[in-house]
């Protein structure tokens, strides 16, 4: 397929992304760090997707497994074994592409505000120049350590800031690191380059003059400088994280959430968030986080990767892996842990702990309780100070509790045990034994002393006073 100037329109884009990051002084390599949740080197990738390149490559270098574990299926990533500057990193990449014309699209992996739409107009402007070469240029106010791009009669030349004369410094027009080139061209200007410079290296930006000398380059400005936002430290990385975060809350908002506090609140790129739903001030939510319709989610709730149904209110509480049902209630202060789940109208209220544990449709745990490895019924109420004694040092077990049973505060439930339908357990009872359904269970160790109240056994239905003895009714 060819383009207007009848060259072939296919596109081949490659990501940069095997530098260390020095300037990031971390021990994790500078693809790595996230900015909403994602890690930086994505932002490149997803923004080269709307594009629907023909070829997606990433080259990975230092921390390479890691990089490589982070990136979406469908790229392909290029090991770069020794980092020997962006040009020998692109060589390497095209080793894989054969001797096919077309476009290639060059992006640093550290600039994550960039945008498809600067992307597709980076590639129509070099196609419609018909040239060797493209790169995205842009006039920022204060140029502070960027290469200066020189442009002079088809000849783009990029001066580092280091090397740049004071006639040079003064020029505001810098290089952002994205490029497009005639893959004929970029493989024999490849070829021409030289390491003999200070680092030893082969620098991709040398290939632009070489290129204009023969076929010439030109300049695309950029338009929405917020783009210029690149990452090599951790003050820009905060920086082009806060654009990010604010991108996301206005397309929440746009979408009929309501976002009471932005400047308080983060939600990162993963979330969903249903409409009329209401996020109060100090809120994260992170990771797969999704949550429902009409939920009011905070003040200062801590949501990752869990589920909320619709209706439903978390406050000033944390999730991990949970998924809390419709119209469920949770918090102030309760922690659920990973394998939670709250079914329809449950409640786990102040100063609770729930892990890998169901709490049934209609249920409560309201107060100062531990559920852990528990399956909940509907309908019960779990008494202040309950807890689950699940785990022995050793083994952890199960507490099952049947429909509407009822324990009494500070009940101690030794696991495993299993507590029936209707049951009815005394304050401060000590559970090491099955309790059967419709039973009353008091003591430490708890023993069975009657029918749970509210039930009438065939023998007491023979008794007058409700199955007191008389002596105790008459005078």
């Amino acid at each position: 397929m060819s383009d207007d100037n009848g060259r072939d329109s296919s596109l081949v884009a490659i990501v940069l992304a095997a530098g260390k990051g020095t300037r990031m002084k971390s021990n994790r390599a500078k693809m790595l760090h996230t900015l909403c949740g994602v890690p930086m080197v994505n932002y490149a990738v997803s923004a080269i997707n709307s594009l629907l390149p023909d070829r997606l490559m990433v080259v990975v270098g230092h921390q390479a497994d890691e990089v490589r574990a982070a990136l979406p299926e469908n790229c392909e990533p290029v090991l770069q074994k020794t980092q020997l500057g962006t040009g020998d990193a692109v060589r390497g990449a095209l080793e894989n592409v054969g001797d096919g014309e077309g476009t290639l699209l060059v992006v640093n992996g550290d600039g994550p505000i960039i945008s498809d739409r600067t992307l597709e107009e980076l590639v129509e402007r070099h196609r419609a120049a018909d040239v060797g070469a493209t790169v995205l240029a842009a006039e920022l106010p204060d140029p502070s350590g960027l290469g200066r791009v020189e442009e002079d009669a088809g000849v783009v030349r990029i001066v580092e800031e280091r090397d740049a004369t004071e006639s040079e410094r003064a020029n505001n027009l810098v290089n952002l690191g994205l490029y497009a080139f005639e893959l004929s061209e970029i493989r024999w200007a490849l070829g021409e380059l030289s390491s003999e410079n200070e680092q030893g290296e082969l620098y991709l930006t040398d290939a632009l003059e070489i290129i204009g000398k023969k076929s010439r380059a030109v300049t695309y400005h950029l338009k929405d400088l917020e783009e210029a936002n690149l990452v090599n430290d951790q003050a820009q990385l905060a920086r082009a994280e806060e654009i990010l975060r604010r991108r996301i809350l206005d397309a929440h908002m746009k979408e009929g959430v309501t976002v009471r506090d932005p400047v308080s609140t983060h939600i990162e790129a993963t979330v969903e968030i249903g409409r009329d739903t209401v996020v109060l001030p100090g809120t994260f939510l992170r990771g797969y986080t999704k949550v429902g319709s009409d939920c009011v989610i905070g003040p200062s709730s801590d949501l990752m990767d869990t589920t909320v149904g619709d209706g439903a209110l978390v406050e000033h509480s944390v999730g991990r892996g949970a998924r809390i049902g419709s119209n469920a209630s949770v918090g102030p202060y309760a922690y659920l842990r990973p394998g939670t789940v709250l079914e329809e109208g449950s409640k786990v209220g102040a100063y609770c702990e729930v892990k890998n544990t169901t709490v049934g449709k209609g249920s409560k745990v309201p107060h100062l309780s531990y559920m852990g490895d528990a399956r909940i019924g509907e309908g019960v109420n779990i008494g202040a100070g309950t807890i689950t004694a699940n785990y022995d040092g050793v083994n952890k077990s199960e507490t099952e509790i049947g429909d509407g049973a009822f324990t009494g505060v500070n009940t101690n439930l030794i696991a495993p045990v299993e507590i029936g339908a209707g049951a009815y357990l005394g304050a401060g009872s000590v559970v090491n034994k099955n309790i059967p359904a419709g039973k009353m269970a008091v003591g430490a160790p708890a023993r069975v002393i009657r029918d749970a109240p509210g039930k009438v056994s065939d023998e007491e239905d023979k008794m007058p006073n409700n199955g007191r003895p008389r002596s105790e009714t008459e005078g």
